[in-house]
């Protein structure tokens, strides 16, 4: 098979998250055309994951698994002599490509995995939770997101929080009868700034984005509502930081953890250069299939951008580690 051009072909089918179908429906036709039993696994109205194994093989020990869902705007594919543009280049259809073909070089060598792939991983792993429910026994599960192709170490956990501040609207003319919901937000948002995060020595700091910030009603009105939304990426267990986070904003405003994606460590493979995630995965979502590998071609630092390609020849390279890494845990 041809990974750039599966590559292409999976590009230029949109699938930015909730809009998943259409190419979750040309992956399974691609794997049943290449005598794979495969399944579609339900998550909600439109929106399926995949599950595929080789039908010589029951219950595949090692499992492929990237998510099918890219960030928007929908970017059409294009190549030169030395990348492949659009949107989902490296996170994560090339990933798709070069993990089918992976699984096509394993079986020619009398080696069977499987392939997972997933809704959902952009917004809230809603297919990997789902995943999870119902996991078919693999021992390994080797999840693809852009590292250059080195392997983690390790990846950052990440904790979305809300932090909704409550006021009293009142005349702008007369702000002594009124209470500024933007002012406590804004006091909130100030003494989380200062909070010292936690560091760990093997993978760097933890650290923190104010992604969104929202209220107010008019600028002649004393705003009776405000709301943060904020990202931390950890290096750590969340437990202490939830405290801290509450204890800085007290009763200035209300505190919400919307998402805890814990922080992970992952086995490495001998002879594989290693590097550190500062993003997170559906891995900690995915634990019921396997002990995990993290690993894909591309940059991190191009994803989500209007620029995102990925290397032809970084492609092929990883065809070539994921069958390594298959034939060391299989070995």
């Amino acid at each position: 098979m041809n990974p750039i051009a599966l590559t292409r072909q999976l590009i230029d089918i949109e699938s930015t998250t909730g809009h998943e179908g259409a190419v979750a429906e040309f992956l399974a036709r691609h794997l049943e055309s290449l005598d794979y039993a495969v399944e579609r696994m339900q998550v909600e109205e439109g929106r399926f994951n995949l599950y595929a194994r080789p039908r010589e093989v029951e219950v595949p020990a090692l499992v492929f698994s990237t998510h099918t869902d890219t960030v928007p705007p929908f970017l059409p594919s294009r190549e030169d002599d030395d990348n492949i543009y659009g949107r989902g280049a490296c996170d994560a259809k090339g990933i798709i490509a070069a993990q089918v073909a992976a699984c096509e070089e394993l079986r020619k060598s009398g080696k069977s995995a499987g392939l997972l792939f997933v809704v959902g991983e952009e917004r809230d792993s809603t297919g990997a939770t789902v995943a999870n429910q119902n996991p078919r026994g693999s021992r390994f599960l080797v999840n693809g997101e852009p590292t250059d192709n080195r392997i983690a170490l390790a990846s950052k956990g990440a904790l979305r929080v809300e932090v909704t501040a409550h006021g009293k609207m009142a005349h702008s003319a007369y702000p002594e009868l009124g209470e500024s919901a933007i002012e406590k937000l804004l006091d909130s948002l100030a003494a989380l700034r200062a909070m010292q995060l936690p560091e760990n020595p093997e993978i760097g700091p933890s650290t923190m984005n104010i992604g969104i910030i929202e209220g107010g009603r008019a600028t002649n009105v004393i705003p009776d509502f405000a709301k943060a939304q904020l990202l931390y990426r950890l290096v750590g267990p969340s437990e202490k930081l939830r405290e801290e986070i509450a204890a800085a904003v007290g009763t200035l405003a209300e505190v919400a953890f919307v998402l805890d994606i814990a922080y992970m460590r992952f086995l490495i493979v001998p002879g594989i250069p290693t590097m550190t995630a500062s993003f997170t995965t559906d891995i900690p979502k995915l634990s019921h299939w396997g002990r995990p590998v993290l690993l894909g071609p591309g940059s991190i630092l191009v994803a989500h951008t209007e620029r995102e390609f990925l290397a032809k020849r970084e492609l092929m390279e990883a065809v070539e580690l994921y069958v390594k890494i298959g034939t060391h845990l299989l070995g």
